[in-house]
């Protein structure tokens, strides 16, 4: 993290503001929805055939084992080290990930599901893949071309920006109800951006760019520790997976086409 971002880091709720003393920010498993979207682009459909609403979709088996592998890491850390809180998307994928981690750590950790981290909507462009929004919203690919992904809201979705918002409350509970406690954080590839930008007070350039290098890997970890008096946040590790998938293909592809995020 840059001096700029540890600053407006410390500055974010005032000069007395508290943080966790850590976090980790992770995406769900593999989802049988990253495996239908990944066939329909292949294929170059327009359209993703999925079984169930987003909401419902559950991880693949690939998913499970990501998710179980993240468990027993997280309770192999110290005692001290290991979450006490677990914030999760209300999704099924995001749900069944949490679990998998509460499992492993065999002890009295709190649950929230919280609805303000569930995946970013995407209204009338759910379930197209790249090639089906430039063929069945062809004014709406060339106005998001031009306005750029942070800002651009399809009907009835949302952009970058509306999810940003709706995440600074998140935040704000984190300084509110778990200063000094350990939360994971177990949310959508575009929660886990926009949860850095905010955390790491970066600008649309920044997180643009760091999206742009690649999608975060499914179970992948983004770790922040507080600082000695707990007023600033220094990021630890970004897309961490855990050793024991190391070998493993892990799918890194988006929660949605590239087109709709």
């Amino acid at each position: 993290m840059s001096a700029d971002g540890v600053e407006r880091n410390k500055a974010m709720e005032g000069v007395s503001t508290q943080w966790p003393a850590r976090i980790w920010i992770v995406r769900h498993g593999q989802s049988a929805g990253n495996i239908a979207r990944d066939k329909a682009e292949e294929e170059g459909v327009s359209l993703i055939e999925l079984e169930h609403r987003d909401a419902d979709v559950p991880l693949s088996e690939l998913g499970l084992r990501q998710a179980q592998a993240l468990g027993r890491w997280l309770s192999g850390q110290p005692p001290h080290l290991r979450p006490q809180v677990v914030l999760s998307s209300p999704y099924v994928r995001a749900r069944q990930t949490a679990q998998q981690v509460l499992d492993a750590l065999q002890g009295q950790v709190q649950l929230v599901a919280d609805e303000r981290l569930r995946e970013k909507e995407f209204g009338v462009l759910d379930r197209y893949t790249s090639a089906g929004i430039r063929e069945t919203f062809p004014e709406l690919s060339e106005q998001r071309t031009l306005v750029g992904k942070f800002y651009f809201r399809p009907p009835g979705g949302e952009s970058w920006c509306d999810v940003i918002l709706r995440l600074r409350g998140v935040i704000a509970d984190l300084q509110r109800n778990h200063v000094g406690a350990n939360v994971l954080v177990v949310g959508h590839q575009v929660i886990v951006n926009c949860m850095r930008y905010l955390l790491e007070g970066m600008d649309e350039a920044q997180i643009l760019a760091i999206d742009r290098k690649g999608d975060v890997p499914n179970c992948g970890v983004t770790e922040y520790a507080a600082d000695g008096q707990g007023r600033a946040l220094e990021l630890v590790r970004t897309n961490f997976v855990s050793p024991e998938l190391a070998e493993q293909a892990v799918t890194d592809a988006p929660d949605a086409p590239t087109g709709a995020r």
